[in-house]
């Protein structure tokens, strides 16, 4: 098991290495870079940086004639955003401040990436965490349930439900409910703008929760109904199979109840499968549905972070950023394979061979 575990944490750090060269090479090739912004913006064709036109302004003065510019002035602003360098020395030294933890700092917003991610982090908790334990509360029970009365009234008209979910994205239903119940067409029951109130500060303590989990309720919504379905679906075939097996039909013929052979055999084995799916449907939530959702719902997190990021072309963020979703990732698919070990401890990690 621990030299299973040596090996895996081993493997995180070429993982790493290459998703970041080869992202680093992409988006390097990309058009559109911070340099380009700025000998855009002093040639007065405006664009697309998140508050960076006070630095390159700084940078390069004012009075600058739009059909050219200085090369002394170009040189400068490649200096500041560090494109003076060649490409390859740039990957090493991104690479090398990596391995000291060293994420650099945002070209457009004056502060370091850490610092950043810090910042944005508890909305994206906020939202994955809950969206999580509320879509593992309501899928695990509801799976069983159709595996017991699979064929019947209720397998079918839940069913149904699960169809639509699975059908329609995340975003769709967000929108939805933004449409529905956020003043968009009908009431305007809840807010659609960040975690918390202006006057947060002033609400008591029980206040300050009401508040806090009133503006989570259709972000949240919308992740769970967008999700719950791939997991019921799971946990349904699980039990399914397992109920088939033969040491099932064994319990029952000794004279086991129908809840003793569910809870006491069929669970610990058909949760395997449930559990294997924790780390996709946690990278999921946080990573790809935070980014529309908080987009969506106005939620300053990570996920909206990272879409600005792009879309600047603020490359410390967005290597920061893709350097800690994947490593999360990694970490979290294997704290998965530790969770097997603990409701099957007959499973054996040391007899694999990667």
């Amino acid at each position: 098991m621990w030299r299973y575990l040596s090996r895996r944490l081993l493997l995180i750090i070429p993982t790493l290495l290459c998703i970041l060269v080869v992202n680093f090479v992409i988006v390097q090739a990309a058009p559109g870079g911070p340099v380009e912004q700025a000998i855009a913006r002093l040639q007065g064709f405006g664009g697309h940086s998140m508050g960076g036109a006070s630095e390159v302004t700084a940078i390069g003065g004012a009075g600058r004639s739009s059909r050219g510019l200085d090369p002394a002035l170009i040189e400068e602003i490649k200096h500041h955003y560090g494109f003076d360098k060649p490409m390859h020395e740039r990957l090493w030294l991104m690479l090398k401040n990596y391995a000291q933890l060293d994420l650099g700092s945002s070209f457009f917003r004056g502060a370091k990436v850490t610092d950043l991610i810090v910042q944005k982090l508890p909305v994206s908790l906020s939202l994955g965490l809950w969206a999580t334990l509320i879509t593992y509360l309501i899928s695990i029970p509801l799976g069983i349930r159709k595996a017991i009365k699979n064929g019947s009234a209720f397998d079918v008209w839940s069913s149904t439900a699960i169809i639509v979910g699975y059908a329609m994205p995340a975003f769709l239903f967000a929108i939805l409910l933004i449409v529905v119940f956020a003043g968009g067409s009908y009431v305007n029951w809840f807010p659609v703008q960040g975690l918390v109130s202006d006057n947060f500060d002033s609400l008591s303590l029980w206040g300050k929760v009401g508040d806090y989990l009133w503006h989570l309720v259709l972000p949240v919504t919308a992740l769970v109904i967008g999700g719950f379905a791939t997991l019921t679906i799971l946990t349904k075939n699980s039990f399914l199979n397992e109920i088939s097996r033969q040491y099932v039909i064994t319990a029952r013929a000794k004279g086991l109840t129908e809840r003793r052979v569910l809870y006491g055999h069929v669970f610990r084995n058909a949760m395997l499968l449930v559990v294997a799916g924790v780390p996709s449907a946690l990278i999921e939530v946080f990573f790809a549905g935070s980014l529309l959702i908080e987009t969506i719902f106005n939620l300053d997190g990570l996920g909206r972070m990272s879409y600005e990021a792009a879309v600047s072309r603020d490359y410390p963020v967005v290597f920061g950023t893709l350097f800690l979703f994947t490593l999360f990732g990694l970490l979290i698919k294997l704290i998965g394979d530790l969770c097997y070990t603990l409701l099957d401890p007959r499973i054996d990690f040391s007899a694999r061979t990667a």
